[in-house]
């Protein structure tokens, strides 16, 4: 898939109000801080398109990007920030829920998880969470620049053996470094496969 254009439509508190047109919807979302507007950025080829911050738990917001006119691309607030006030985080929770509870145009969910740590409990419990969800998902390692490759495969290793005493199956894994375009193809083939099946 090649992107040809990409605009901002908004931001949403409240999953009623996201857009009502019935587009396929590709939702993103991991911890604070995992580098997920660095990944959306490079996806779409735009640099300042979402809004990349030094603060973790930036995105307190549904915010629906629109993708070749045909399907958006959402932003979902990040999770599991500790920093973040006991009220705001719970917002997040409800926003997160409310959003999957009632988006029936949802039709992928990439859990964005960072490559340089140990398995996190709460991605883990996201990624469990998300599995009753009946969404096709898939987990997209970050940063994977910041390894060298040998560190970087027993990381994975140890996630994936991680995962299997949980699941049955490991999803759909994809390598990504927004610095390096690493990942790009794959997440686009991968968003285009999920289109014709719809």
């Amino acid at each position: 898939m090649k992107i040809t254009s990409a605009e901002f439509i908004s931001s949403y508190a409240d999953a009623n109000k996201c857009p009502q047109d019935g587009r396929p919807e590709f939702a993103f979302i991991g911890r604070s801080n995992v580098g997920k507007s660095s990944l959306i950025n490079m996806l779409t080829n735009l640099k300042g398109l979402a809004k990349i911050s030094s603060t973790p738990g930036k995105t307190q917001t549904i915010n629906h990007f629109l993708i070749n006119q045909s399907w958006y691309l959402v932003d979902l607030p990040g999770y599991g920030y500790a920093k973040a006030n006991k009220t705001l985080r719970e917002g997040f929770g409800k926003i997160i829920e409310g959003y999957f509870s009632k988006r029936k145009s949802l039709s992928g969910l990439f859990i964005l998880i960072d490559s340089r740590l140990e398995p996190q409990a709460n991605d883990l419990d996201f990624i469990q969470w998300a599995s009753s969800l009946d969404v096709p998902l898939a987990l997209v390692f970050t940063k994977i620049d910041k390894l060298k490759r040998n560190e970087l495969q027993k990381n994975l290793k140890h996630y994936e053996k991680t995962i299997l005493t949980r699941w049955e199956e490991v999803p759909t894994i994809i390598l990504t470094s927004a610095s390096e375009t690493s990942g790009r193809d794959e997440l686009l083939a991968l968003i285009e496969e999920s289109m014709k099946e719809l």
